[in-house]
């Protein structure tokens, strides 16, 4: 049982968790499987907008009602990062709804594909508040409220925390086509290295995890055929995959790995 359960009575906060079908889901399902309470955040009405599988308004409390069935306390809240305090007002909420997190994983993010000829200040802007501001403040936050309760919390400070960002291989080659997405993400993988130096004394780990091309839904059969050639393992990368590596990364198994950018992509 200790094996299935190396999150047991610990409290997670899982952002963008919006789609059946997506990482974050995965995320909360791993999760909840291990024992750990679950928030998870989510904006179905952005899906709704840019995937063509997104879900309707009710999924949310669905998907809460299905991880409840691990046992563990699972609450939600829709959530735009974009809106500036929306980092401090989550954390409050997290605390009464299931206790003191001590598991963050930054997930959700904005997306619009844009090249040079459409590149705009306001895209520029809507990628920067949720990607780079949202992430950054969310995760300085969270460490501020670890570090002020480990104060008075021997069982906390020991424990420590987790801080798992999520990436697209930004740094791994270019990608032409979605400028403001690739520079915004890219961002994220500094800030996770020079964070978790800053963290370390606290036991609080930071890192991030690329998971390549991920059949989340968003993938046409023409671009599975034209991707799986890349892919050295003879499958696309699941949404499970990517979980898998945050479950760990969230446990007590990974307390020694901090500021790594970890590229998960079955060797695409």
């Amino acid at each position: 049982m200790d094996n299935l359960t190396k999150l047991h009575g610990k409290n997670a906060i899982v952002t963008g968790a919006s789609r059946p079908g997506g990482i974050g889901a995965a995320v909360c399902r791993a999760f909840a499987a291990e024992g750990a309470n679950v928030f998870f955040t989510h904006l179905v009405d952005y899906d709704q907008r840019m995937y063509a599988d997104a879900t309707e308004a009710e999924w949310p409390e669905r998907f809460a009602e299905e991880l409840r069935q691990s046992g563990v306390r699972v609450e939600h809240k829709r959530l735009d990062l974009a809106v500036p305090g929306s980092g401090v007002s989550l954390l409050e909420e997290v605390r009464n709804a299931v206790g003191i997190p001590t598991i963050l994983v930054n997930n959700a993010t904005y997306s619009v594909d844009a090249d040079f000829r459409q590149l705009t200040e306001a895209l520029i802007d809507a990628h920067c508040a949720v990607n780079m501001r949202g992430t950054f403040m969310l995760s300085a936050e969270f460490a501020r409220m670890l570090e002020f309760e480990m104060g008075a919390n021997a069982d906390l400070a020991a424990a420590g925390g987790r801080i798992i960002n999520l990436t697209s291989g930004q740094g791994k080659g270019p990608m032409p086509g979605n400028l403001a997405y690739a520079a915004t993400k890219g961002a994220i993988s500094v800030f996770t290295e020079s964070l978790a130096s800053e963290l370390a004394p606290l036991r609080i780990t930071v890192n991030a995890v690329d998971p390549g091309p991920t059949d989340t839904g968003w993938m046409s059969d023409e671009v599975k055929e034209a991707m799986l050639p890349q892919f050295p393992m003879g499958r696309i990368g699941l949404p499970e995959d990517a979980a898998r590596l945050i479950a760990f990364l969230a446990s007590d198994d990974s307390r020694w790995i901090t500021g790594q950018i970890i590229h998960s992509r079955g060797g695409f």
